[in-house]
């Protein structure tokens, strides 16, 4: 490329360049901005502490079912995984040279997997479960661990009472928000 074509290419890239910082381009204004109440009312998220967590119930016995209609295409019988990760096992090896990790050895509150499950689950149509499934394939999955017993029925009361196995592996949650 000729002396002179590179030259004029700089330039007309430097004048645009300044052109675009002193005038940069306008927003669309599509839409408007979002009130605090549309922003909470689209909300749905459960912290550690279960501020949030619905009315509702669902015992181990109906989460086996839903879990086998809903979650067992991806997470495997069990919970054992394949193709999907896998979700139950794993306690105690995460300090291991082959840690597991699934939901009873790694998640460190009951009230996050909550959220999670009912918020992301099942993978082809996320909030497409009641609370009341949500708490009962919760049930399920943690039954599979001895987590809660296996004719165990989880509300919102109960959930905030689990004691996850991994609960002292992470930062804790702090309690004066």
């Amino acid at each position: 490329m000729p002396t002179r074509s590179l030259a004029a290419a700089a330039c007309a890239l430097l004048i645009g360049t300044a052109a675009l910082a002193a005038d940069p381009p306008r927003s669309p204004r599509l839409g408007r901005a979002a009130t605090p109440a549309e922003v909470l009312a689209g909300d749905i998220s459960i912290p550690p502490d279960g501020t949030g967590l619905p009315p509702g119930r669902g015992s181990v016995a109906q989460g086996r079912d839903i879990y086998a209609q809903q979650c067992q295409s991806c997470h495997g019988e069990g919970g054992a995984g394949r193709p999907a990760d896998r979700l139950t096992g794993g306690i105690g090896s995460l300090a291991t040279p082959a840690p597991v990790r699934t939901v009873a050895s790694f998640w460190p509150y009951a009230t996050t997997v909550f959220d999670y499950i009912r918020r992301a689950m099942p993978i082809q149509a996320p909030q497409s479960m009641t609370d009341d499934e949500v708490y009962a394939v919760l049930a399920y999955i943690l039954s599979v661990d001895r987590i809660v017993p296996a004719d165990a029925v989880l509300d919102a009361a109960a959930v905030r009472a689990i004691r996850m196995p991994n609960r002292e592996g992470f930062v804790p949650w702090p309690s004066n928000r």
